[in-house]
């Protein structure tokens, strides 16, 4: 049974990173034809787009059916300056905005489009279980998640559907935040962050893809909530890891050592 229907030809926007590369491959082994919007051109089915400066092959988008835009700049790649986060809300929001104005400029635009978004629109949530129906939380996160959805949703005048992917922490070995954890972790040096009671929504890069694919092929639209069922508090997953590493977890990282990293909201 084909899972996509009538899905053939998908764009996806940072298709060449650690998520956009694992669902290309998948997309491939379904038939389909994948493109990949990017600043960098490495062959044929790519398509070169500079946000910042508003440009984009926008000729060859045309008859697409469905995209999925995942393009933005890492929130894991140093100190929160204002300038950083300047340039996360350009690479998200200002980015979408302009691809959904190129999009809606084609003869024949896609009938779906997926929006990366994160599950930090419900801000510190704490305990709190949050579904897609839960209120928007405080803080820079939440406010870049609300515009960045906000800006998605203007896909509604062309697509019959969109959807905003509420995506937690994605994990896996060979890339993201775990591949950053485990050279320290077997090294014995891992530990929880302060007390250890930061919670943490996950989903596995598998299951993430396959999360992808099902929403393509079915009638969702809307925010979707990416993650498993029950987010972890970092000191249990500090011990999960280790555990599974057969290494001690033993040197806690201070709260404070944090805010010297990414600064603070």
């Amino acid at each position: 049974m084909n899972q996509l229907n009538d899905i053939r030809r998908v764009l996806i926007s940072g298709g060449h990173g650690f998520l956009g590369s694992a669902l290309k491959t998948r997309l491939a082994s379904l038939g389909c034809e994948t493109l990949v919007l990017t600043r960098s051109v490495r062959g044929a089915g790519d398509i070169r787009w500079n946000p910042a400066a508003r440009e984009i092959e926008g000729e060859k988008l045309n008859g697409i059916d469905a995209v999925v835009h995942l393009a933005g700049e890492s929130l894991t790649s140093g100190r929160w300056t204002k300038e950083r986060k300047a340039s996360f809300r350009s690479s998200r929001v200002e980015a979408t905005d302009f691809l959904v104005e190129a999009l809606g400029r084609c003869e024949l635009p896609p009938k779906i489009f997926l929006c990366s978004s994160g599950i930090g629109v419900y801000g510190n949530s704490g305990y709190a279980i949050c579904d897609e129906s839960t209120g928007r939380g405080e803080g820079f996160l939440a406010d870049l998640c609300v515009d960045w959805e906000r800006a998605a949703m203007k896909a509604e005048s062309f697509a019959r559907r969109v959807v905003s992917l509420r995506t937690g922490v994605v994990l896996s070995p060979e890339s993201g935040a775990l591949k950053l954890m485990l050279p320290i972790f077997r090294k014995g040096l891992g530990g929880q962050i302060g007390d250890g009671k930061i919670w943490m929504s996950w989903i596995a890069l598998e299951d993430w893809v396959e999360a992808v694919i099902f929403i393509l092929g079915n009638e969702l639209e809307g925010p979707v909530n990416l993650a498993a069922p029950e987010a972890v508090s970092n000191g249990a997953f500090t011990k999960a890891l280790g555990k599974a590493l057969g290494r001690p977890t033993v040197f806690p990282v201070p709260r404070f050592m944090l805010k010297g990293m990414y600064g603070s909201e």
